[in-house]
């Protein structure tokens, strides 16, 4: 176990450095409330995108809790298992993956979904209803897909307990921002452009200071199957949303916005539970992987956007007409009720004219 431990770290003062560089210094403990703070933001900034309204309407035809549920607790940590025996991970490698793998979905998914005109209701409910259900879910999910690495000391020590905390600690400022939305709508607004900007920043200040620590050294300590991880995991979790959208017969457009939602993983979330959770000398360099799993998944939803807008414009084009022919319809429909309402207690010509046809056939 104690070899195990060491070659999960990337050698025997590989994992120490990487662990004590990153657990002991005043920089690291900064580190450490950056992460904080960055999924605080991000929480907060998601419940301000919830509105009731929408909320009950999804509850009351839940397809989209549904379709949160089959793609980020049934497929991504499926996913995240079979990657993680295919590559043969180690112990700390496999934990650091199938963490990511049954994380809830993340921001990301929502600025993309805008960006491929998706049905924004709808990935705005996934985020929000798989983050809820991770705090049963996800340490479910841990506990069952790490059985196979039960032998080892990482898998005995994983803290599902402080997993759980993790995730509970999060409803918090989630249930702040829906209280935004209702109270003051422009505010809330503002707070979703602040969570999405953080995103960005939080991953670049991550990139910079980690690298400030630790330098090349750290990058270099990761193998390089976990790197082929990072590059496949997300780009076959759109494949397996896209397919599970059409698998519900879902319209292109609510097609796309499940495929993002399955592919995009709240990475602030699997960053804070591996710096804040797992004992720095046993996780090592993987607290890098989520960080390596969101430039990827950036990187392929942005490739999904540019496809998208160079490709796809055309079926857009085409997607619309069938609103407006529905809206004509619906407006001809209204007309029609309008012009029998206003003659009602009226005579027509076409009225006067059998009416008074009818007189004389009796009278023949």
């Amino acid at each position: 176990m104690a070899s195990s431990a060491q070659a999960a770290g990337g050698g025997p003062d590989g994992g120490e450095r990487a662990g004590g560089g990153l657990g002991d210094s005043a920089l690291s403990q900064g580190l450490s409330v950056l992460v904080g703070l960055a999924l605080c933001v991000t929480m907060l900034g998601l419940g301000c995108a919830v509105e009731l309204g929408q909320l009950g309407q999804q509850l009351r035809r839940p397809v989209g809790v549904l379709l949160a549920l089959l793609g980020q607790f049934v497929a991504m940590p499926l996913l995240a298992f079979l990657l993680a025996l295919l590559f043969a991970l180690d112990e700390v490698a496999a934990v650091a993956v199938l963490l990511c793998g049954s994380c809830p979905g993340g921001n990301l998914s929502n600025l993309m979904s805008l960006l491929v005109d998706g049905d924004m209701n709808l990935s705005i409910i996934m985020t929000a209803a798989s983050t809820v259900l991770a705090l049963f879910l996800m340490p479910l999910c841990l506990w069952v897909y790490s059985r196979h690495w039960i032998n080892t000391t990482l898998v005995q020590l994983l803290p599902l307990g402080a997993v759980s905390l993790t995730l509970g600690s999060t409803l918090l400022p989630i249930a702040l921002g829906v209280l935004v939305r209702y109270k003051r709508p422009r505010a809330a607004d503002l707070l979703v452009k602040v969570s999405l900007w953080s995103l960005l920043v939080t991953l670049v200040i991550l990139f910079i200071l980690t690298g400030t620590m630790l330098g090349p050294d750290l990058l270099a300590h990761i193998p390089a199957s976990v790197y082929a991880i990072a590059v496949l995991m997300p780009l076959a979790g759109y494949a397996l949303g896209y397919g599970l959208a059409m698998a519900f017969a879902l319209p292109p457009h609510c097609r796309r916005t499940v495929s993002l939602e399955t592919g995009c993983q709240n990475v602030q979330l699997c960053t804070a539970i591996l710096k804040l959770t797992f004992p720095p000398q046993l996780i090592g360099s993987m607290y890098m992987f989520p960080l390596l799993y969101a430039l990827f998944q950036s990187a392929e939803a942005g490739l999904f956007v540019l496809a998208y807008k160079m490709y796809g414009r055309e079926s857009y084009k085409q997607e619309p007409l069938g609103e407006e022919e529905d809206t004509d319809i619906s407006y001809k429909k209204l007309k029609e009720e309008e012009v029998a309402d206003t003659s009602y207690g009226t005579v027509s010509a076409e009225e006067r004219g059998s009416a008074q046809a009818e007189p004389a056939q009796t009278a023949l």
